[in-house]
């Protein structure tokens, strides 16, 4: 009689398998971060030996001084990575300081073709090199409106756009008058 041999079912679950590491390579992978620690993900993945991309977003954030340029995560909370060779496994991401998980479809971690990253690549550095004056709402000629000053609710036009302040033309007392404003003390008149 021929002999039977037990087969042991597969009892890791489909999340615990590695994918074929040839099915991995040129793959970019995407990892949930704990709040705020996108940067501290990014570090401690370079230093685990992965390719790592943190998209940065160009903000302008009004201050004492006037408008100031930071840079803020893209996509707050998530990060991309992926191996930078073929047997590197994506595993020990789960328990890098910093990510919270892998961001996944089912079983399956969620991966973006390069031409995707790229474009997004493409969308950050057009962003990055925006000045002030191109990200300000107002612009030469535009109807607008004082807010938080002596002078609220008064009506007047936009002469120029500055990092610091936006000269407006104003009539006062029957005259016209230029006088400089920050950013935050506008808004756009909706005539």
């Amino acid at each position: 009689m021929p002999e039977l041999q037990a087969v042991a079912p597969n009892l890791s679950s489909p999340a615990e398998t590695e994918a074929p590491e040839s099915a991995l390579t040129g793959k970019w992978f995407l990892a949930y971060t704990k709040p705020r620690f996108e940067s501290v993900a990014q570090v401690n993945l370079q230093q685990q030996g992965f390719d790592v991309y943190l998209p940065m977003y160009k903000k302008f954030k009004k201050s004492e001084t006037g408008s100031i340029s930071v840079f803020e995560p893209m996509f707050p909370r998530y990060i991309f990575f992926r191996p930078s060779r073929p047997t590197q496994s994506i595993a020990t991401v789960r328990s890098t300081k910093g990510v919270n998980n892998l961001v996944r479809f089912g079983f399956e971690p969620a991966a973006l073709p390069e031409d995707t990253l790229q474009m997004i690549r493409q969308i950050e550095q057009t962003r990055n090199q925006v000045s002030v004056q191109d990200a300000s709402p107002f612009k030469a000629g535009q109807s607008v409106r004082l807010k938080h000053t002596a002078l609220n609710n008064l009506q007047g036009l936009v002469q120029s756009v500055g990092s610091k302040r936006i000269e407006v033309l104003l009539e006062i007392m029957g005259r016209p008058t230029v006088v400089q404003v920050e950013h935050h003390q506008l808004e756009v008149d909706e005539v």
